[in-house]
């Protein structure tokens, strides 16, 4: 430190200084002022750096495996994750790891381990065994936590060695389900190879939506609160609690104007004060890097932050391991994040069409799980009937599909026989809504179903139908029929007639789930209007009407004769917000899912040749306009009669383009 500023000093007659007392205290006062001003830069001498590491939306996939299509995945994995967990720690002094939610849905194993093997106290599920071996500090839960039920959930969650919160889901009578809060007491070193102590605050949340999507498990049981609410309740005190404060969000980025009840609800979040990182989740992207959330105000995608925190969502699968790292300087008043760094770090790079896996599986993670790997194998493999003609979903957004159509007919056959038995339904007509699952998209170029023709297993079927939805009917008019499709209709852009320059004509941000077909009428989409609905389900173009010659029985539909639509709960309960489902208009509520009323169907036809009917087609545009959509590559050889596309080359991240023919 420069003293030159102090008072000059006297010197003795042996020339020794010498000071008076005035002097002392004046130079006292200069160097302690002097001390002031850089004491939070003298204090920075303890840095800290710490790494910060998220896995999200796991969905039981352990292993690098696909059952639906029975062989190995290098794309996906917590086998392969763990290997990148293990690097990223040996990078740094200090890591720490997180999980966001959707743990024990998502993939057979999860199913024959709900439905075959069931869990019991003392039992510790696969994903949860995995998990325990990889030194995990803190989770949440997410939505698909809660599918198979409370008491299944909560014999999972009890295997765990690792806690569980959530501020936003409380039980009947108000008290939390899981702990709200947590505070992790960490030793770490700093830069100078000293021991430090820090105070980690961990907060999470899931989305409010899970009372409609499993109504049937969670009525009366618990209760949810909106997300950014219950942090403002709860992020003032644990605040003074810690010296970092982290939130694990199993909820998406999303922009607008904040309403209250949001589904993706991490930016309004952000702007909580006292929340240092967040991690993301449940809409299965990956941020920072990418488009999907370019140009939303307040979320910027290069430096990865949500109004200028540090933010991470780690893809799907454990397709990568979200990282966040931060420079952190212990000054006068407490810690400081002083710089930050965030990364998607991924386990594959795909190169010239082919996926490249950049890690090995671990084999500690894959051993854990062994004896159930095997047993779910034998599972899925087991026949339960026959299919005469392939049945694949590399055309269900352009043209009536034979996996959508299996559904459809499963459907019908099984709300037919309970709306039988039911005097108040007797005599309404029975229409079946279904969607195609599998359509490439950020799932990428091998995500679609692909059934061969001979013997079908449940595999195959749950390869057509992905989530354990259960059945249900509601009971809506020919109104809401026409405005159920046009929520539908917007999976389409709108085309311009009169452009002749090439238009893609899917929506990449529309959920393939939400493009509902129903079977029972016919009608055409007009994709030359704008859709009536934006993709949260609110009407943007009250004037617009993509859905055309609309017809029951040959007839055009009577806006007040009323149906009844076969569909599952996530559909019935509101999921998507569509007009006539929004969980007050159920009149069948099964206790089935529909994957395995898919497979009763089977096994009871013995043989099935689900034909697409082709009820729904494109209504006629006449232009020169040049219409794309893409595809898988394999989808060469199973291009439906009667549509009117050809093949236009692959792009370099392995889809196949096609140019599609609406002039007829």
């Amino acid at each position: 430190m420069d003293y030159s500023a102090a008072p000059s000093a006297n010197r003795d007659a042996a020339g020794a200084k010498t000071v008076s007392r005035r002097q002392v205290l004046a130079g006292a006062g200069a160097v302690l002022a002097a001390s002031a001003a850089v004491g939070p830069a003298l204090a920075q001498a303890a840095r800290v750096r710490l790494r910060l590491l998220e896995t999200t939306d796991l969905h039981v996939n352990v292993l690098p495996y696909d059952y639906y299509r029975d062989k190995p995945d290098d794309t996906v994995g917590l086998a392969k994750t763990a290997a990148l967990i293990k690097a990223a720690r040996a990078e740094v002094k200090n890591a720490i790891l997180f999980d966001n939610g959707d743990l024990i849905q998502g993939s057979p194993m999860g199913d024959y381990m709900a439905y075959r093997k069931g869990m019991k106290a003392g039992d510790v599920h696969p994903m949860v065994a995995a998990m325990n071996g990889l030194d995990y500090a803190c989770g949440t839960v997410g939505n698909h936590e809660f599918n198979y039920g409370l008491s299944f959930l909560g014999f999972s969650l009890a295997g765990a060695t690792f806690p569980v919160v959530c501020a936003n889901l409380n039980k009947a009578d108000a008290s939390p389900l899981l702990k709200p809060t947590l505070v992790i007491d960490k030793e770490v070193e700093d830069e100078t190879g000293a021991k430090q102590r820090l105070r980690i605050g961990v907060i999470g949340f899931v989305p409010p939506q899970i009372m409609q999507w499993d109504q049937a498990h969670l009525v009366g049981k618990v209760q949810t609160t909106d997300i950014v609410d219950a942090a403002r309740r709860y992020v003032p005190e644990l605040r003074k609690q810690c010296d970092l404060l982290v939130a694990l969000c199993h909820s998406g980025i999303e922009g607008g104007e904040r309403k209250g009840g949001e589904e993706n609800a991490a930016l309004h979040l952000s702007s909580v004060p006292g929340i240092d990182v967040i991690f993301t989740g449940h809409q299965h992207k990956v941020f920072p890097g990418g488009k999907d959330f370019a140009g939303i105000p307040g979320v910027d995608v290069e430096k990865g932050t949500l109004n200028g925190v540090p933010a991470v969502m780690a893809g799907f699968w454990g397709s990568h391991l979200g990282i966040v790292d931060l420079d952190l300087d212990k000054t006068t008043t407490g810690w400081r994040v002083a710089g930050f760094r965030t990364e998607a770090r991924p386990i594959y790079e795909r190169k010239d069409r082919q996926i490249v896996a950049r890690v090995e599986a671990e084999a500690a993670v894959a051993a854990s799980v062994k004896a159930e790997h095997d047993a779910t194998l034998a599972y899925v493999r087991q026949p339960v009937g026959e299919v005469k003609n392939p049945i694949n979903s590399f055309f269900a957004l352009v043209a009536d599909d034979p996996s959508v159509q299996v559904v459809s007919q499963a459907q019908l056959w099984y709300i037919g026989q309970i709306a039988a038995t039911m005097p108040a339904l007797k005599g309404l007509p029975i229409l079946s809504a279904a969607a195609p699952f599998k359509c490439g998209g950020r799932g990428g170029p091998d995500y679609y179903t692909d059934v061969k023709a001979g013997p079908i297993a449940i595999k195959d079927v749950a390869d057509i139908y992905l989530y354990p939805n259960t059945v249900r009917a509601v009971k809506v008019t020919g109104e809401q029929v026409r405005e159920w499709l046009e929520r539908s209709a917007g999976m389409f852009r709108q085309i311009d007639p009169k452009a002749t320059g090439e238009q893609a004509l899917i929506d990449e941000s529309f959920p393939t789930y939400n493009f509902d077909v129903i079977d029972g009428v016919t009608y055409q989409i007009d994709v030359t209007q704008p859709s009536r609905y934006d993709n949260a389900g609110k009407v943007v173009a009250p004037d617009a009407h993509r859905i055309v010659d609309l017809r029951f029985g040959g007839q055009p539909i009577d806006p007040a004769q009323q149906f009844i639509v076969a569909t599952n709960n996530y559909r019935a309960g509101g999921g998507g917000n569509f007009p006539g489902a929004d969980g007050k208009t159920v009149v069948i509520d099964a206790p089935d899912t529909n994957r395995d009323v898919i497979v009763r169907y089977i096994v009871e036809q013995k043989s099935i040749d689900p034909v697409a009917d082709r009820n729904w087609r494109f209504a006629p545009i006449a232009g020169p306009v040049q219409v794309t959509f893409l595809t898988s590559p394999r989808a060469g050889k199973a291009l439906p009669k009667g549509l009117n596309a050809t093949a236009a080359g692959d792009r370099p991240d392995g889809f196949a383009k096609y140019r599609l023919d609406l002039s007829s």
